[in-house]
C-alpha cells in the first residue's frame, strides 16, 4: 500500500495538484468511508475517525456528504 501511495503522491505532484487540494479530496473519501463503515451512524463513524461527532457532522456538510447515506434501517 505504501508504494502505492507514493506513486499516486508523485503523481499528483507531477500533474500540478495543490496540497490543499489534495488534502481536501483524501478527507471526504476518507469520512465518506467511515461514514459507509459504520452503516451511516456518526458516532461509530467519529470513533473509527478518532474524531469527535460534532467535529464529523461540521465536516459531513462541508463536503456536502450525505448523513443519511448507508444509515441502516
Amino acid at each position: 500500500m505504501k508504494d502505492q501511495l507514493e506513486s499516486l503522491v508523485s503523481q499528483m505532484v507531477s500533474r500540478g495538484i495543490l496540497l490543499d487540494e489534495a488534502v481536501e479530496e483524501f478527507e471526504k473519501k476518507f469520512i465518506k468511508a467511515a461514514m459507509e463503515g459504520a452503516g451511516g451512524n456518526q458516532c461509530r463513524a467519529a470513533k473509527l475517525l478518532g474524531i469527535h461527532r460534532n467535529t464529523l457532522s461540521r465536516k459531513l456538510e462541508k463536503f456536502h456528504l450525505d448523513r443519511q447515506t448507508n444509515r441502516r434501517r
